[in-house]
């Protein structure tokens, strides 16, 4: 998706309303966020530079959208998702959440993924790449899970036409039993 066809399905999406919280202990980080989101209509309202504040407004403010730091002193970013997971009955247990990322190794990701955030966008971020995480993830249908000790969205991505390697399992089982591969 290009970035045209993004700001063109953002015309789809009245953001005006939506209350967002963007948490960030770098000042400067959280204004050069902050401005991104104010571009395309969306004004943060709360704008938090420690984990122990997003966590205490979490519990009294309801909020439609998260943008949240993986590195921070008090609460990183990881633990406040695995904490706002597991919170429920707060309704913002089940908030869509795209964590930031200064430096990111494969195995963060993974630990981003296995906290329950929806989606990690690694700094420095254009707005449109920002835009496009925040549309992909309105339009996001994956169902949240609870299996073991995770709590959040479907970590799979389902692709009808993807041959991974379970549905290449099914695919070689029905070639080998003289069935339709298709």
């Amino acid at each position: 998706m290009n970035a045209a066809s993004s700001l063109r399905e953002s015309a789809v999406f009245n953001f005006n309303d939506a209350v967002t919280m963007i948490v960030d202990d770098s000042p400067f980080s959280l204004t050069l966020t902050a401005n991104a989101l104010a571009g395309f209509g969306i004004r943060p309202a709360y704008a938090v530079g420690a984990g122990v504040e997003a966590k205490r407004l979490l519990q009294e403010k309801t909020i439609d959208l998260l943008v949240i730091d993986t590195d921070m002193p008090d609460i990183d970013g990881y633990e406040l998702v695995r904490w706002l997971r597991r919170s429920s009955p707060n309704p913002n247990a089940f908030t869509p959440v795209i964590m930031t990322a200064s430096h990111i190794r494969r195995g963060r990701v993974a630990e981003a993924r296995d906290c329950g955030a929806n989606f990690v966008v690694t700094k420095p971020f254009s707005p449109t790449l920002l835009l496009e995480r925040i549309l992909w993830v309105a339009r996001d249908s994956r169902p949240f899970l609870e299996v073991g000790d995770y709590l959040g969205p479907d970590r799979r991505f389902r692709n009808e036409d993807y041959e991974g390697e379970e549905r290449r399992a099914d695919l070689i089982r029905r070639r080998a039993n003289g069935e339709n591969a298709a």
